[in-house]
């Protein structure tokens, strides 16, 4: 089982991008779905999660810009990020806690670097 993330890039302030993450291996389901952000010299945080139920929480920071999905169907989770700003400009991780069917398990995806210019 791998935990996928891919969609960081360059953008300018004030614009968009959506971060994936996709499942692949023997995955049921995604029970929980987070993302999470670094710096350098930071500790990790969380930025957004999204639980089986469909229950959200985010951080302050990002309240009203940035939206948390699954696709079940897909395996596959996203954030999506509008309004961009170079406070946000760090690694992003997803984080997945993955049914296989017999066992959940915590994984995490490798990050992707979001960069804002301003």
């Amino acid at each position: 089982v791998q935990l996928q993330a891919s969609g960081g890039g360059l953008v300018q302030a004030g614009g968009s991008l959506r971060l994936s993450c996709a499942a692949s291996g023997s995955i049921v389901s995604i029970n929980y779905m987070g993302w999470y952000r670094q710096v350098p010299g930071k500790q990790r945080e969380l930025v957004a999660g999204l639980s089986s139920s469909g229950s959200t929480n985010y951080a302050d920071s990002v309240k009203g810009r940035f939206t948390i999905s699954r696709d079940n169907a897909k395996k596959t989770g996203y954030l999506q990020m509008n309004s961009l700003k170079p406070e946000d400009t760090a690694v992003y991780y997803c984080n997945a806690n993955l049914w296989d069917g017999t066992l959940s398990r915590h994984y995490w995806g490798q990050g992707t670097l979001v960069t804002v210019s301003s």
